[in-house]
């Protein structure tokens, strides 16, 4: 396109646009007879990112951007193509426009932006149903991110979001738990609006309940996300996590009203109901001193409140999943304990923790005084 028709495009354009977007369109032409790429590729970002250009997006990038692509910075090219893939309706286009995209900046020198092209791609995939298909492309971001020692953190925040929704469409919730916080740890989430922060805390609690591998969530219960549910219509279930944490069966009993809202945590009630036995099981073993971790199966039915006749089989499950370490008297129906998980702590169990601390070092003082009171007349000679 010459430069003739680039200007009378340009014109065209900006008559059409809003007042406030008009100033635009002289810059671009200014910076495109000038080839001041950089800067022409900075405020074509900061054009993209108005919400009021969205109609202008697609005719622009046809019939601007793309006469010079190769010019510019391939991520910046990639981030003004994802703007305007947005604004395609059908998911056959997007998907259409994207795998272009993708290919053009398919380039040794420009592996990131692929990445990033790419991601998007496999994100429009999911929502075609093309799981299969989705999971290649994902498969090969990986391969590329793996050979690089740094890159912006907008591709690999991305990679973890799209490979989270994938994750979750396959019901992984073990695999979608782990990349969502990696996610997060890419991202600020005080720029995450609002809606979008409760859903990402509502699926991350309820991976986090039914997943047969995380005994442990104290990382999701630290996470600023997680205050997103608090004092909203789903607060009920950050309560239930710090319920499951404590391993508080009364709290479970109360909650577990609301699990009829979410067909998940519904059809895993039995395994929800294992799940908060096993926790409370560890928590009367963290509360307890290392010396006193041999206890009858009697008194933990008790003080966990689970029947007494599937004790030894929740501490056999809970020796197995590698949440205790130590050993079972089946005969005396005795369990020494000598290792247990660690926990996040509540500041009920911090107070707890430093009454600990303060009877051993009063015990370790004690210690050091009656060494020192019989052995005197050794330290004389």
């Amino acid at each position: 396109m010459d430069n003739e028709k680039i200007s009378n495009f340009l014109a065209s354009q900006r008559d059409s646009a809003p007042d406030n977007l008009q100033h635009y369109f002289l810059t671009f032409e200014d910076y495109w007879e000038r080839k001041l790429w950089h800067e022409l590729t900075d405020i074509l970002v900061q054009f993209y990112n108005e919400s009021q250009s969205a109609g202008q997006r697609i005719a622009i990038y046809e019939n601007f951007v793309r006469t010079f692509a190769d010019k510019i910075n391939q991520l910046k090219l990639v981030t003004i193509g994802l703007r305007t893939a947005g604004e395609y309706k059908d998911d056959s286009e997007r998907l259409q426009f994207l795998t272009t995209l993708a290919k053009r900046v398919d380039k040794p020198g420009s592996q990131d932006a692929y990445v990033y092209a790419l991601t998007s791609e496999a994100s429009v995939r999911l929502s075609l149903s093309d799981s299969t298909a989705a999971r290649t492309d994902l498969n090969k971001c990986e391969t590329i991110l793996d050979t690089f020692d740094s890159v912006e953190t907008v591709v690999h925040a991305s990679f973890y979001r799209v490979s989270a929704d994938y994750y979750q469409s396959q019901h992984e919730f073990a695999n979608y738990y782990r990349t969502t916080l990696l996610y997060l740890a890419c991202v600020d989430v005080e720029d995450v609006g609002q809606s979008e922060k409760q859903r990402i805390a509502y699926d991350l609690s309820i991976a986090a309940l039914v997943s047969d591998s995380i005994y442990n969530f104290g990382e999701l219960l630290l996470h600023p996300i997680l205050d997103s549910l608090k004092g909203g219509e789903h607060d009920w279930l950050r309560e239930l996590l710090f319920a499951f944490n404590r391993g508080d069966l009364g709290a479970y009993n109360i909650l577990q009203s609301h699990s009829q809202a979410n067909t998940l945590l519904q059809s895993h009630q039995q395994f929800l109901y294992q799940k908060i036995s096993l926790s409370a099981l560890t928590q009367l073993v963290f509360s307890r001193a290392p010396q006193d971790r041999s206890m009858t199966f009697t008194t933990i039915s008790e003080e966990t409140k689970v029947a007494i006749d599937e004790i030894e089989h929740l501490i056999m499950k809970a020796l197995s999943l590698g949440l205790l370490r130590g050993s079972i008297d089946q005969v005396a129906e005795v369990a020494r304990i000598s290792w247990v998980q660690p926990k996040v702590l509540d500041r009920t169990g911090i107070e707890d923790m430093n009454t600990r601390l303060t009877e051993w070092s009063g015990g370790v003082e004690r210690l050091g005084n009656y060494v020192e009171g019989v052995g005197r007349d050794v330290w004389a000679a």
